[in-house]
């Protein structure tokens, strides 16, 4: 491993020996004074004294030497968690962010020796790194997948480590192309193909044009060489007798031969310059007619690790290896009797076209794409060829079992849309909070002037009590688009179940059983308590629906039982989930079932996505578990749902283990009296909406204030250059031409003193990242007159 600054402390014998110097200096200048009587001789030995110390420091610390075991001392730590991550490129960085040593790989794969997370993966890549660099600071490990580098997957393991964990250990893994005639060529080499030639089969890899790439031992032997006859044409070693069987050039009157193709594809399924498997097998004579290569050929199709199955001229199964009964689905003591037996109705017509057109003498591949019976969702490819020299074989079929792959596709498709529909859901929410901010302001503004008792004094509060229940929906598309604002704590997940307990029995009704059971060993998570209470809230809701449906209840009414558990779950039991979604990490986990109807398969994909709802008219709005996802993702958590129908619905949410000790929460200030509503002042207001900055300069106006207003950052600068300081700066986050951070920037380089309140239908977390000035205020939308008048003099208040 390169290593940059050591991990040595200096030693610090060069001062042991100066003192020694200097002390036996002392000693020897005491003596000549009791011997000589003389002060020059006594000053001339101290003189020595120091001259030897001093030459004994320099010597010391530049001539070379190697340290003594005893004055090093080595990171054993950090060496030991190197040594434990195996393979790939390995950096260590201390918390200064310095590159302390990286190994040779390292410096193979990223030039220069770049320092983590500033790597040459792009803005993205480079977010990715510098977040996990944080989480392991915090946590002690993290994990980042999703990157590539030269096209090529690269996955990230990032690890505390040191005597006093002080340093980062990064490995990189990078996951190697796949080259399968590269692999054969190889394995022909060695002890693969020595197991061929025990078998009696003769392999070798060529081009297209029959030159030879690599052989086995047994062909080269055969053939005349002592090694590999490689850049050797395979037709200048084989001959032709006069009944068309194929013989080896240095044989003559040996035994026929079979000869026996197979493309390969490689990572390139449609390359026409694609290597050859080529296979030779000998065809004994008995009674002057040739034994069938059956056998041979059965051992070859058996072995070969992909899916391949063998159809004769009248276009029925003749043999199928494992591979290809897997990706298939079936069971290969039982073999379809035809290849269209394995693929739906509609694809049985071009399944049985391709096979009869290659038994009949076609000589090229093709790719087909079918849907399989047992996964009718699923297309894969389906390969066909045509075989020749294999007996009563005439069709080659592949089969890939990519369930795997699909399955990842299906997720990060799934993820790619919520994360799409979350953006449309967040802007909406954003533009519809303008609207009610001015719909609310309004109302305030009308009921200032109506007293109870009015004729229009009801009409209005019912104006603005649905105004509320309409900001209420936003709250809940601002979850789903996890750009809600949260106040998240350190707390225990059965603490939470424990204040809904009793609410929950309620609403759930007599029908319904509710079990509570928490498991041991939970760890502490962070979370905002009251949105966590609403997701337990909304699955139990959920399942009691379900349940009431299914009627399987006491006296018909339906009813079942709900179960709400909490169990610990360790990196080891996320690893042999094998869930590719979730990172390696400690979880506590949150697990509601019901015994309900359960949800369709065709339902299962769609139930977060907002405003989908399975409920009759009027009785849903479809943001339900859309709200549940939200919150859950936005606590850095997983949900996941699993259901049979008729057999209820399970939804397991796992929320990650919180190490930092629980923070202190800061005492209540003390209650006095309550501070006047007459304030007096010059407000600057910018909001680019006019019926927003109407209604927030008329509430300031009623408060006392002097208001400026303009429409964005550029006329409000305008107004600073020109007018006074204004008291207080009321701003929009979100503006067009110039937004209200920027403004606030440079409001500050003027008045450093300047308060400031933000205003914003988006949440105060996602705006946060992009605010990076000291003492500002934030107010979500909507807001009422009274919220803004509040938030206005606690603002002033503060500075």
């Amino acid at each position: 491993m390169a290593t940059l600054p050591p991990f040595i402390v200096p030693r610090s014998s060069a001062r042991n020996a100066m003192l020694i110097a200097v002390a036996a200096g002392l000693i020897a200048a005491v003596l000549a004074m009791a011997l000589t009587r003389d002060m020059a001789v006594a000053i001339g030995f101290v003189g020595a004294a120091l001259l030897v110390g001093g030459g004994v420091i320099g010597w010391r610390l530049v001539a070379p030497s190697a340290a003594p075991a005893g004055d090093m001392i080595v990171d054993w730590d950090v060496v030991r968690a190197v040594s434990g991550l195996g393979g790939g490129a390995v950096a260590v960085t201390d918390r200064a962010g310095r590159l302390v040593c990286a190994n040779d790989r390292y410096g193979e794969v990223f030039d220069a020796l770049p320092t983590p997370p500033g790597l040459p993966l792009g803005d993205g890549g480079i977010a990715a790194l510098g977040k996990a660099g944080r989480a392991a600071w915090r946590d002690g490990h993290s994990e980042v997948s999703g990157l590539s580098i030269d096209g090529r997957p690269l996955a990230v393991t990032v690890l505390r480590a040191g005597a006093q964990d002080d340093v980062l250990v990064w490995r990189f893994a990078l996951a190697e192309r796949r080259d399968l005639p590269g692999d054969l060529q190889r394995a022909l080499g060695g002890p693969q193909g020595e197991l061929l030639g025990a078998a009696g089969i003769m392999a070798a890899v060529t081009l297209p044009d029959g030159r030879l790439l690599a052989t086995n031992r047994v062909l080269a032997a055969r053939a005349g060489h002592r090694a590999s006859p490689t850049d050797t044409n395979l037709a200048d070693l084989l001959h032709t007798d006069d009944q068309g069987r194929f013989r080896f050039v240095a044989e003559r009157a040996g035994n026929p031969l079979r000869l026996i193709q197979v493309p390969l594809a490689g990572d390139e399924p449609h390359d026409a310059d694609a290597p050859l498997l080529i296979v030779l097998l000998d065809e004994e004579e008995t009674a002057g007619q040739p034994a069938t290569a059956a056998s041979h050929v059965r051992s070859l199709v058996a072995m070969m690790p992909v899916g391949i199955a063998l159809v004769d001229r009248e276009g029925r199964f003749a043999q199928m290896n494992d591979a290809f009964a897997r990706a298939a689905g079936v069971d290969p003591a039982a073999l379809p009797l035809y290849p269209g037996d394995l693929v739906v109705r509609e694809d049985k017509g071009a399944v049985a076209d391709a096979v009869r057109r290659f038994a009949g003498g076609a000589t090229h591949k093709t790719d087909i794409a079918v849907r399989l019976k047992g996964r009718p969702d699923e297309p894969v490819v389906l390969t066909i060829a045509g075989a020749r020299g294999m007996g009563d074989a005439a069709v080659l079929l592949s089969l890939k079992d990519n369930s795997e792959e699909s399955r990842l596709k299906r997720q990060a498709e799934q993820a790619t849309k919520m994360q799409a529909v979350g953006q449309l859901a967040g802007g909406v929410a954003h533009d519809f909070n303008n609207i009610l901010t001015a719909i609310i302001g309004h109302c305030d503004l009308m009921l200032m002037r109506h007293s109870p008792g009015d004729s229009d004094y009801d009409d209005i509060q019912q104006v603005r009590h649905n105004s509320n229940r309409a900001a209420g929906l936003t709250r809940q598309l601002l979850a789903f688009s996890r750009q809600q604002t949260l106040r998240p704590q350190v707390l225990q997940l059965p603490d939470v179940v424990s204040e809904v307990s009793n609410l929950l029995k309620r609403l759930l009704g007599e029908t319904v059983t509710l079990d509570v059971h928490h498991g041991r060993g939970l760890g502490a998570v962070r979370a905002d308590p009251g949105q966590l209470e609403q997701v337990v809230m909304n699955l139990a809701v959920n399942a009691r629906d379900a349940m009431l449906a299914s009627g399987a209840g006491a006296g018909g009414r339906g009813g079942g039982r709900l179960t709400i558990q909490t169990r610990a779950v360790s990196a080891a039991d996320v690893r042999a989930m094998g869930n590719d979604i979730m990172p390696i990490g400690d979880y506590t986990a949150l697990e509601v079932s019901d015994t309900g109807v359960g949800i369709p398969a065709d339902v299962l994909p769609k139930i977060f996505e907002p405003f989908f709802t399975t409920k009759e008219v009027g009785k849903g709005t479809g943001l339900g578990l859309s709200t549940v996802y939200g919150i859950v993702k936005q606590s850095e958590g997983y949900i996941f749902a699993d259901s049979r129908p008729g057999e209820g619905a399970t939804f397991t949410i796992y929320l990650p283990v919180h190490a930092a000790p629980a923070p202190v929460q800061p005492e209540p200030p003390a209650r006095g009296k309550p501070p006047a509503t007459w304030r007096t002042g010059t407000v600057l207001l910018v909001e680019d909406e006019a019926m927003v900055r109407a209604v927030a300069e008329r509430a300031l106006v009623r408060q006392g204030y002097t208001v400026l207003t303009a429409e964005n950052g550029e006329t409000a600068l305008e107004l600073l250059r020109t007018g006074p300081r204004p008291d207080l700066l009321v701003s929009d986050v979100v503006m067009p031409v110039m937004d209200g951070p920027t403004m606030a920037r440079q409001v500050r380089d003027r008045w450093p003193d300047m308060p400031i309140l933000f205003m914003s239908g988006y949440a105060e977390e996602q705006l946060r990242r992009s605010i990076d000035l000291a003492d500002v205020t934030f107010l979500p939308k909507p807001f009422s007159v009274q919220q803004l008048a509040d938030a206005a003099r606690e603002a002033l208040a503060s500075h």
